[in-house]
Protein backbone atom coordinates (compact mmCIF):
# COMPACT_ATOMS: atom_id res chain seq x y z
CA UNK A 1 0.00 0.00 0.00
CA UNK A 2 1.47 3.33 -1.04
CA UNK A 3 2.04 6.00 1.58
CA UNK A 4 0.18 9.27 1.52
CA UNK A 5 2.00 12.53 0.94
CA UNK A 6 3.43 13.73 4.27
CA UNK A 7 2.24 17.31 3.73
CA UNK A 8 -1.26 15.95 3.05
CA UNK A 9 -1.07 13.84 6.22
CA UNK A 10 -0.33 16.92 8.32
CA UNK A 11 -2.74 19.10 6.39
CA UNK A 12 -0.17 21.76 5.47
CA UNK A 13 1.33 23.18 2.29
CA UNK A 14 4.74 22.08 1.07
CA UNK A 15 6.22 25.47 2.02
CA UNK A 16 4.96 25.30 5.60
CA UNK A 17 7.25 26.65 8.31
CA UNK A 18 8.44 24.58 11.26
CA UNK A 19 6.04 26.49 13.49
CA UNK A 20 3.13 25.56 11.23
CA UNK A 21 4.25 21.94 11.09
CA UNK A 22 4.49 21.70 14.85
CA UNK A 23 1.10 23.33 15.37
CA UNK A 24 -0.58 20.92 12.96
CA UNK A 25 1.20 17.94 14.46
CA UNK A 26 0.10 18.84 17.98
CA UNK A 27 -3.51 19.12 16.87
CA UNK A 28 -3.55 15.81 14.99
CA UNK A 29 -1.54 13.93 17.61
CA UNK A 30 -3.99 15.01 20.31
CA UNK A 31 -6.90 13.97 18.08
CA UNK A 32 -5.61 10.46 17.25
CA UNK A 33 -3.65 9.67 20.42
CA UNK A 34 -4.44 6.12 21.67
CA UNK A 35 -5.24 7.41 25.16
CA UNK A 36 -8.10 9.39 23.67
CA UNK A 37 -9.14 6.52 21.36
CA UNK A 38 -8.76 3.30 23.38
CA UNK A 39 -9.14 0.17 21.23
CA UNK A 40 -9.48 2.17 18.00
CA UNK A 41 -6.95 0.58 15.63
CA UNK A 42 -7.73 3.07 12.87
CA UNK A 43 -6.95 6.03 15.14
CA UNK A 44 -3.73 4.35 16.24
CA UNK A 45 -2.71 3.85 12.61
CA UNK A 46 -3.47 7.49 11.84
CA UNK A 47 -1.48 8.58 14.88
CA UNK A 48 1.53 6.59 13.65
CA UNK A 49 1.13 8.11 10.18
CA UNK A 50 1.01 11.64 11.61
CA UNK A 51 4.03 11.00 13.81
CA UNK A 52 6.03 9.56 10.91
CA UNK A 53 5.17 12.54 8.68
CA UNK A 54 6.24 15.04 11.33
CA UNK A 55 9.43 13.11 12.07
CA UNK A 56 10.48 13.54 8.44
CA UNK A 57 9.34 17.10 7.81
CA UNK A 58 10.72 18.47 11.09
CA UNK A 59 14.22 17.27 10.10
CA UNK A 60 15.69 19.62 7.46
CA UNK A 61 17.87 16.90 5.88
CA UNK A 62 15.07 14.34 5.66
CA UNK A 63 12.68 17.00 4.43
CA UNK A 64 15.07 18.06 1.68
CA UNK A 65 15.45 14.44 0.54
CA UNK A 66 11.67 13.94 0.65
CA UNK A 67 10.98 17.16 -1.29
CA UNK A 68 13.37 16.07 -4.05
CA UNK A 69 12.73 12.32 -4.30
CA UNK A 70 9.52 11.68 -2.37
CA UNK A 71 9.27 8.53 -0.24
CA UNK A 72 11.99 6.90 -2.33
CA UNK A 73 14.47 9.45 -1.04
CA UNK A 74 13.95 8.14 2.49
CA UNK A 75 14.84 4.49 1.87
CA UNK A 76 17.31 3.45 4.53
CA UNK A 77 16.99 6.74 6.41
CA UNK A 78 16.97 6.55 10.16
CA UNK A 79 13.50 6.52 11.65
CA UNK A 80 11.67 5.31 8.52
CA UNK A 81 9.59 2.21 8.00
CA UNK A 82 9.10 1.17 11.61
CA UNK A 83 8.66 4.30 13.61
CA UNK A 84 5.97 3.08 15.94
CA UNK A 85 5.61 3.01 19.71
CA UNK A 86 9.07 2.13 20.93
CA UNK A 87 9.74 -0.19 17.99
CA UNK A 88 13.09 -0.94 16.50
CA UNK A 89 13.63 1.50 13.62
CA UNK A 90 15.00 4.95 14.36
CA UNK A 91 13.52 7.55 16.69
CA UNK A 92 11.00 6.09 19.12
CA UNK A 93 7.86 7.62 20.55
CA UNK A 94 9.68 9.64 23.22
CA UNK A 95 12.20 11.09 20.74
CA UNK A 96 9.61 12.85 18.61
CA UNK A 97 6.41 13.12 20.65
CA UNK A 98 7.94 14.26 23.96
CA UNK A 99 9.86 17.06 22.23
CA UNK A 100 6.48 18.62 21.45
CA UNK A 101 4.37 17.66 24.49
CA UNK A 102 6.97 17.49 27.31
CA UNK A 103 5.87 15.28 30.23
CA UNK A 104 2.34 14.70 28.89
CA UNK A 105 1.34 11.17 27.80
CA UNK A 106 4.32 9.55 29.51
CA UNK A 107 7.20 11.83 28.50
CA UNK A 108 10.41 11.19 30.44
CA UNK A 109 12.41 14.28 29.50
CA UNK A 110 16.04 13.43 30.08
CA UNK A 111 15.58 9.98 31.67
CA UNK A 112 16.88 6.71 30.44
CA UNK A 113 14.94 3.47 30.77
CA UNK A 114 14.99 1.07 33.67
CA UNK A 115 14.66 3.64 36.44
CA UNK A 116 18.08 5.23 35.92
CA UNK A 117 18.74 8.56 37.63
CA UNK A 118 18.54 11.74 35.62
CA UNK A 119 21.80 12.98 34.17
CA UNK A 120 22.38 16.73 34.21
CA UNK A 121 25.08 18.85 32.62
CA UNK A 122 26.89 21.06 35.09
CA UNK A 123 26.29 24.80 35.14
CA UNK A 124 28.58 27.22 33.32
CA UNK A 125 30.70 29.47 35.52
CA UNK A 126 32.16 32.96 35.07
CA UNK A 127 35.46 34.38 36.29
CA UNK A 128 36.30 38.10 36.00
CA UNK A 129 39.96 38.54 35.05
CA UNK A 130 41.55 41.96 35.42
CA UNK A 131 44.40 42.77 33.01
CA UNK A 132 46.61 45.77 32.38
CA UNK A 133 46.48 47.29 28.92
CA UNK A 134 49.99 45.97 28.26
CA UNK A 135 48.93 42.42 29.14
CA UNK A 136 45.81 42.62 26.99
CA UNK A 137 47.72 43.93 23.98
CA UNK A 138 50.71 41.58 24.20
CA UNK A 139 48.92 38.50 25.54
CA UNK A 140 49.89 36.64 28.68
CA UNK A 141 49.43 33.50 30.74
CA UNK A 142 47.56 33.87 34.02
CA UNK A 143 47.00 31.41 36.87
CA UNK A 144 43.54 31.60 38.42
CA UNK A 145 42.11 29.80 41.43
CA UNK A 146 38.42 29.00 41.31
CA UNK A 147 35.94 27.02 43.44
CA UNK A 148 34.97 23.69 41.91
CA UNK A 149 32.99 20.57 42.64
CA UNK A 150 34.39 17.06 42.45
CA UNK A 151 33.06 13.59 43.10
CA UNK A 152 32.87 12.79 46.78
CA UNK A 153 35.53 10.23 47.62
CA UNK A 154 33.77 9.02 50.76
CA UNK A 155 30.70 7.75 48.87
CA UNK A 156 32.23 7.57 45.37
CA UNK A 157 29.61 10.01 44.16
CA UNK A 158 26.55 7.93 45.19
CA UNK A 159 25.51 10.31 47.96
CA UNK A 160 24.86 7.38 50.31
CA UNK A 161 26.74 6.76 53.55
CA UNK A 162 29.60 4.28 53.28
CA UNK A 163 28.25 0.77 53.67
CA UNK A 164 24.80 1.74 52.41
CA UNK A 165 23.35 2.39 48.98
CA UNK A 166 20.47 4.32 47.42
CA UNK A 167 17.17 2.41 47.44
CA UNK A 168 14.41 2.33 44.85
CA UNK A 169 11.77 4.98 45.38
CA UNK A 170 8.63 3.38 46.81
CA UNK A 171 6.32 5.98 45.26
CA UNK A 172 7.28 5.59 41.61
CA UNK A 173 8.95 2.18 41.77
CA UNK A 174 12.20 3.58 40.40
CA UNK A 175 10.63 5.11 37.31
CA UNK A 176 11.10 8.69 38.48
CA UNK A 177 7.61 9.65 37.37
CA UNK A 178 4.04 8.94 38.38
CA UNK A 179 1.03 8.65 36.09
CA UNK A 180 -2.18 10.52 36.81
CA UNK A 181 -5.48 10.12 34.99
CA UNK A 182 -7.20 13.41 34.16
CA UNK A 183 -10.35 12.68 32.20
CA UNK A 184 -9.34 11.12 28.90
CA UNK A 185 -5.73 12.33 29.40
CA UNK A 186 -3.13 10.14 31.02
CA UNK A 187 -0.62 12.63 32.38
CA UNK A 188 2.78 11.60 33.63
CA UNK A 189 4.54 13.87 36.11
CA UNK A 190 7.83 13.95 37.99
CA UNK A 191 7.68 11.91 41.18
CA UNK A 192 7.26 14.26 44.16
CA UNK A 193 9.11 11.91 46.49
CA UNK A 194 12.40 11.33 44.65
CA UNK A 195 12.12 14.37 42.35
CA UNK A 196 12.63 12.25 39.25
CA UNK A 197 15.72 10.39 40.44
CA UNK A 198 14.02 7.00 40.84
CA UNK A 199 16.08 6.44 43.95
CA UNK A 200 16.13 7.62 47.55
CA UNK A 201 19.02 7.99 49.97
CA UNK A 202 18.00 6.95 53.46
CA UNK A 203 21.46 7.41 54.97
CA UNK A 204 23.17 10.42 53.35
CA UNK A 205 26.94 10.56 53.17
CA UNK A 206 28.18 12.84 56.00
CA UNK A 207 30.97 14.21 53.80
CA UNK A 208 28.76 15.56 51.00
CA UNK A 209 25.33 15.56 52.63
CA UNK A 210 23.94 13.17 50.04
CA UNK A 211 24.81 15.32 47.03
CA UNK A 212 27.65 13.08 45.83
CA UNK A 213 29.81 16.16 45.20
CA UNK A 214 32.11 18.18 47.42
CA UNK A 215 33.33 21.76 47.15
CA UNK A 216 37.02 22.29 46.44
CA UNK A 217 39.33 24.77 44.72
CA UNK A 218 41.48 24.28 41.66
CA UNK A 219 44.13 26.33 39.89
CA UNK A 220 43.88 26.79 36.13
CA UNK A 221 46.24 28.29 33.59
CA UNK A 222 44.55 30.76 31.24
CA UNK A 223 46.25 31.58 27.95
CA UNK A 224 45.21 35.13 27.10
CA UNK A 225 45.74 35.78 23.37
CA UNK A 226 47.29 39.06 22.22
CA UNK A 227 44.85 41.82 21.39
CA UNK A 228 41.95 40.95 23.69
CA UNK A 229 39.75 43.86 24.69
CA UNK A 230 37.46 44.76 27.53
CA UNK A 231 34.40 42.47 27.54
CA UNK A 232 36.00 39.62 25.55
CA UNK A 233 35.49 36.09 26.91
CA UNK A 234 37.73 33.04 26.93
CA UNK A 235 35.96 29.67 27.20
CA UNK A 236 37.57 26.83 29.11
CA UNK A 237 35.62 23.75 28.07
CA UNK A 238 34.66 21.35 30.86
CA UNK A 239 36.02 23.56 33.64
CA UNK A 240 32.61 24.65 34.92
CA UNK A 241 30.44 23.03 37.54
CA UNK A 242 30.47 19.24 37.78
CA UNK A 243 27.47 17.48 36.25
CA UNK A 244 25.00 15.47 38.31
CA UNK A 245 24.79 11.68 38.14
CA UNK A 246 27.72 11.40 35.78
CA UNK A 247 26.62 14.24 33.51
CA UNK A 248 29.23 16.35 31.69
CA UNK A 249 30.75 19.37 33.38
CA UNK A 250 29.82 22.87 32.31
CA UNK A 251 32.24 25.43 30.88
CA UNK A 252 34.15 28.24 32.53
CA UNK A 253 33.97 31.66 30.87
CA UNK A 254 36.81 34.03 31.71
CA UNK A 255 35.56 37.61 31.31
CA UNK A 256 38.27 40.11 30.39
CA UNK A 257 38.29 43.43 32.25
CA UNK A 258 41.06 45.80 31.12
CA UNK A 259 42.17 48.25 33.80
CA UNK A 260 42.33 52.00 33.17
CA UNK A 261 45.75 53.05 31.85
CA UNK A 262 47.43 56.23 33.13
CA UNK A 263 48.46 57.34 29.61
CA UNK A 264 46.53 55.51 26.90
CA UNK A 265 42.90 54.89 26.10
CA UNK A 266 41.86 52.27 23.59
CA UNK A 267 39.14 52.22 20.94
CA UNK A 268 39.13 48.91 19.05
CA UNK A 269 42.61 48.67 17.45
CA UNK A 270 43.62 52.30 18.02
CA UNK A 271 45.30 53.96 21.00
CA UNK A 272 44.92 57.59 22.06
CA UNK A 273 46.94 59.83 24.35
CA UNK A 274 47.47 63.50 25.15
CA UNK A 275 50.95 65.06 25.03
CA UNK A 276 51.60 68.37 26.82
CA UNK A 277 53.59 70.86 24.78
CA UNK A 278 55.21 74.18 25.71
CA UNK A 279 54.53 77.53 24.03
CA UNK A 280 58.08 77.65 22.71
CA UNK A 281 57.95 74.17 21.15
CA UNK A 282 54.52 74.78 19.67
CA UNK A 283 55.68 78.08 18.16
CA UNK A 284 59.19 77.24 17.03
CA UNK A 285 58.78 73.52 16.45
CA UNK A 286 60.92 70.81 17.87
CA UNK A 287 60.98 67.18 18.93
CA UNK A 288 59.03 65.39 21.66
CA UNK A 289 59.56 61.95 23.18
CA UNK A 290 56.29 60.04 23.03
CA UNK A 291 55.68 56.72 24.83
CA UNK A 292 54.23 53.76 22.97
CA UNK A 293 53.51 50.21 24.14
CA UNK A 294 56.60 49.16 22.20
CA UNK A 295 58.93 51.81 23.61
CA UNK A 296 59.67 55.51 23.12
CA UNK A 297 59.54 57.25 19.76
CA UNK A 298 60.44 60.80 18.71
CA UNK A 299 57.61 62.98 17.45
CA UNK A 300 58.61 65.90 15.23
CA UNK A 301 56.50 68.98 15.94
CA UNK A 302 56.31 71.51 13.07
CA UNK A 303 56.40 75.25 13.70
CA UNK A 304 53.19 77.08 14.59
CA UNK A 305 51.48 73.94 15.90
CA UNK A 306 48.13 74.70 17.50
CA UNK A 307 46.80 73.07 20.64
CA UNK A 308 44.56 70.09 19.92
CA UNK A 309 46.54 69.04 16.84
CA UNK A 310 46.52 65.23 16.50
CA UNK A 311 49.54 63.35 15.20
CA UNK A 312 49.07 59.77 14.03
CA UNK A 313 51.82 57.22 14.56
CA UNK A 314 51.07 54.46 12.08
CA UNK A 315 51.19 50.87 13.36
CA UNK A 316 51.75 51.83 17.00
CA UNK A 317 48.31 50.67 18.14
CA UNK A 318 46.93 47.18 18.75
CA UNK A 319 46.67 44.10 16.57
CA UNK A 320 43.08 42.87 17.06
CA UNK A 321 42.64 39.40 18.52
CA UNK A 322 40.24 38.44 15.71
CA UNK A 323 42.63 39.51 12.97
CA UNK A 324 43.08 42.61 10.90
CA UNK A 325 45.74 45.33 10.56
CA UNK A 326 47.53 46.85 13.52
CA UNK A 327 45.93 50.09 14.66
CA UNK A 328 47.56 53.51 15.10
CA UNK A 329 48.54 55.69 18.03
CA UNK A 330 46.86 59.09 17.96
CA UNK A 331 48.77 61.74 19.92
CA UNK A 332 46.90 64.97 20.70
CA UNK A 333 49.18 67.86 21.68
CA UNK A 334 47.83 70.13 24.41
CA UNK A 335 49.39 73.55 24.89
CA UNK A 336 50.52 73.97 28.49
CA UNK A 337 50.41 77.43 30.09
CA UNK A 338 53.54 78.09 32.15
CA UNK A 339 53.05 78.53 35.91
CA UNK A 340 55.08 80.01 38.81
CA UNK A 341 56.89 82.53 36.61
CA UNK A 342 59.61 84.73 38.06
CA UNK A 343 59.39 88.51 37.82
CA UNK A 344 61.91 88.53 35.01
CA UNK A 345 59.98 85.88 33.08
CA UNK A 346 56.78 87.85 33.47
CA UNK A 347 58.47 91.01 32.15
CA UNK A 348 59.85 89.11 29.16
CA UNK A 349 56.45 87.63 28.45
CA UNK A 350 54.76 91.05 28.67
CA UNK A 351 57.37 92.58 26.36
CA UNK A 352 56.76 89.75 23.92
CA UNK A 353 53.00 90.32 24.05
CA UNK A 354 53.47 94.06 23.47
CA UNK A 355 55.65 93.40 20.44
CA UNK A 356 52.96 91.09 19.06
CA UNK A 357 50.34 93.83 19.39
CA UNK A 358 52.56 96.45 17.78
CA UNK A 359 53.20 94.24 14.80
CA UNK A 360 50.87 94.37 11.83
CA UNK A 361 51.34 90.65 11.13
CA UNK A 362 48.40 88.30 11.81
CA UNK A 363 50.17 86.31 14.55
CA UNK A 364 46.91 84.94 15.98
CA UNK A 365 44.63 84.13 13.04
CA UNK A 366 42.10 82.17 15.11
CA UNK A 367 41.85 84.91 17.71
CA UNK A 368 41.36 87.58 15.06
CA UNK A 369 38.73 85.45 13.33
CA UNK A 370 36.87 84.98 16.62
CA UNK A 371 37.00 88.74 17.38
CA UNK A 372 35.56 89.48 13.94
CA UNK A 373 32.69 87.09 14.60
CA UNK A 374 32.00 88.75 17.97
CA UNK A 375 32.01 92.18 16.35
CA UNK A 376 29.54 91.07 13.67
CA UNK A 377 27.32 89.49 16.31
CA UNK A 378 26.98 92.71 18.30
CA UNK A 379 26.39 94.75 15.18
CA UNK A 380 23.56 92.43 14.15
CA UNK A 381 22.24 92.49 17.70
CA UNK A 382 21.92 96.30 17.59
CA UNK A 383 19.89 96.09 14.41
Amino acid sequence: MSKRDYYEVLGVKNNATQVELKKSYRRLAMKYHPDRNPGDEKAEAQFKEVKEAYEVLSDEHKRAAYDQFGHAGLDGAAGMGGAGFGGGGGAGFSDIFESVFGDMFGGGGGRGGGGKSRVYRGADLRYDLGLTLEEAVAGTEVKIRIPSQSKCGACNGSGAKKGSAPVTCSTCGGNGQVRMQQGFFSVQQTCPTCHGQGQMIKEPCPACGGDGRIQEHKTLSVQVPAGVDNGDRIRLSGEGEMGANGGPAGDLYVQINVKTHPIFTREESHLFCEVPISIATATLGGELEVPTLGGRVVLKVPTETQTGKVFRLHGKGVKPVRGGPVGDLHCKVVLETPVRLTAQQKELLKAFDDSMKESNMPHSPKSQSWLDKVKNFFEEFKV
